[in-house]
């Protein structure tokens, strides 16, 4: 495989959980020059004194500079791709301009995910910030959207459950072989998925040994969850979703549940149009009927592992998927389609 030449990168919210992810990912990434991080918070002072973990690592680690540029400032330094870890609102008064300036922009929000911007006020709370670009923007869900990725400006890299729900119900969607109106979903969260920020539910003493739910009935992630499985269903999809915090740092485990059709016929269905859609995925691990899939096994890692039971009782499918949240959740996706981009192999820096 001949090696590209190094394409200059910035990371804009480089201080967050998403963030540091990132750089970990970035730095280390042999087609990647990091050329900005950035921070307003930490803006002056060296990458390795906020974060020490990265001392010694490649990529130039120990020179980078936390810093505030102005948009033309980046523009100016020669950023070819922009990875924006910001919350949403505040992502899109980044990706407007470096979007104008022919920057792309690998956005790690929620404000390029959505179509429809009556829907993203809808969970959102606010009008949406830049809805002429949402035509324009890809929702970046490698797996299924790799050719799109591969010729768009702005990639809106999908939120960490709907990942994990997504990726285990769209070949069974696409096939029909459940019914989409039966579909309920559980999922559970490290705390680290609620971000990096100052919060008494979430302190060690408040998680720790505890589990619950919340963001009940209408989690802001349902919204890009149904707009997915209604593309993939050909008709409006509804689900019921119920997320839980759980007392570990990082990762997702999802327990999706769904009637099946009068299209199955034999549990090998399932395994068949799983490996249809996925065999070429690398980093979709199919465990097969019966599989268990453990957040242990995936952490730091970009994998997400499917595995599914068949319930003959009730006649449903029961399938269990793991990822870890801040990588094919959040960082570790987006740099793969980063990948797809600029026609690198997707395990390129991920493995």
């Amino acid at each position: 495989m001949s090696v590209s030449p190094s394409i200059n990168v910035a990371v804009i919210g480089a201080s967050g959980y998403s963030g540091i992810e990132l750089l970990r990912i970035l730095l280390s990434h042999p087609n990647v020059r990091l050329s900005a991080v950035t921070s307003r918070q930490n803006a002056g002072k060296a990458l390795t004194e906020v974060l020490p973990q990265f001392a010694g690592y490649p990529g130039g680690a120990s020179d980078l500079v936390f810093s505030s540029p102005t948009i033309d400032e980046l523009v100016a330094s020669g950023v070819e791709v922009a990875f924006l870890a910001l919350p949403h609102g505040v992502a899109a008064e980044f990706a407007v301009p470096l979007v104008k300036a022919g920057v792309r922009v690998i956005d790690l929000s929620a404000d390029f995910r959505l179509s429809d911007p009556a829907v993203y006020e809808e969970f959102y709370g606010q009008a949406h910030p830049a809805p002429d670009l949402l035509a324009s923007a890809v929702y970046g869900l490698p797996e299924i959207y790799a050719s799109e990725i591969h010729r768009a400006q702005l990639i809106a890299s999908p939120g960490c459950y709907p990942t994990s729900i997504l990726l285990p119900l769209i070949p069974l969607l696409r096939s029909g072989l459940i019914d989409p109106s039966t579909i309920v979903v559980t999922s559970m969260s490290g705390v680290s998925g609620a971000g990096r920020k100052e919060a008494v539910p979430l302190l060690y003493a408040e998680c720790n040994e505890s589990v619950r739910p919340y963001g009940l009935p209408k989690h802001r992630h349902l919204s890009e969850i149904e707009q997915e499985l209604s593309v993939s269903a050909s008709s409006p999809v509804k689900i019921t979703f119920v997320p839980h915090l759980v007392p570990i740092t990082q990762g997702i485990c999802t327990t999706t549940t769904a009637k099946l059709t009068s299209r199955f016929s034999d549990v090998s269905q399932i395994e068949g149009v799983m490996k249809a859609l996925y065999r070429d995925q690398p980093f979709v691990r199919l465990l097969g009927e019966g599989g268990y899939p453990d957040t242990r096994h995936v952490r730091q890692t970009n994998f997400v592992d499917i595995g599914w039971h068949h319930d003959e009782r009730t006649g449903r499918i029961v399938l269990t998927s793991a990822e870890d949240n801040l990588w094919k959740g959040a960082s570790g996706q987006a740099v793969q389609s980063l990948n797809i981009v600029n026609g690198w192999p997707q395990t390129l820096g991920l493995l």
